[in-house]
Formats: structure tokens, sequence, C-alpha cells
């Protein structure tokens, strides 16, 4: 009985290691269109998981809630963060801050 226990356990970790991953996939995708749509440079082109949680989605299913943090710039020189927010599979929200615009000289 306590292996079949160590074999669910190790199964559900499996499944959750390959949703995370597929997710991980999704927010990537998502930020590099951002990029492209936004005007940015996306440095390092990768996701850092930050927060974990659970929330409701809009038919009242409980999903994971991950967000992920991202590295950016407009002029090359000045990094900045950003944040893409994933509601399961979905893609709720990429936070970026607003380009600020330039001093006339």
């Amino acid at each position: 009985m306590g292996e079949l226990v160590i074999l669910l356990v190790f199964g559900a970790l499996c499944v959750y290691f390959l949703s995370a991953s597929r997710v991980r996939e999704l927010a990537t995708q998502a930020v590099g269109r951002a990029s492209r749509d936004a005007n940015f440079q996306w440095l390092d082109q990768s996701v850092h998981i930050r927060r974990l949680s659970l929330s409701r989605d809009e038919t009242g299913q409980w999903r994971m809630w991950r967000q992920y943090r991202f590295d950016y710039s407009y002029d090359g020189l000045e990094r900045r963060q950003g944040f893409v927010i994933m509601l399961g599979r979905r893609m709720q929200s990429i936070v970026v801050a607003e380009r600020e615009p330039l001093a006339d000289d």
C-alpha cells in the first residue's frame, strides 16, 4: 500500500512538472509577442517564476495562478522588470512600464 502512495505522489509531481513547463513556454511566447507589439527589447529571452497560488477563473474553477518576471529595455541601456500573469494556461496580462517621453534638448 505504501508503494502505491509513493507511486501516486511521484505521478502527480510528474504531471505538475510537465504542466508547469508548458505554462512557462506559453508565458515565454506571450512575452515574445508583446515585445514585438510594444516595441521593447526582451532581454535574456526568458521568464522566471515569481509567485504561485490558486485562483478561480471566470467559470469559477480553481486554476494555478502564476506570475513570471522578465527583463526588458526600451533603449538597450536601462534594464527594467516586467511581469506576465498566467491563470491556468491562459495569459491574463503583461505588465510593463510606459515608455517615458524623450526630453527636448
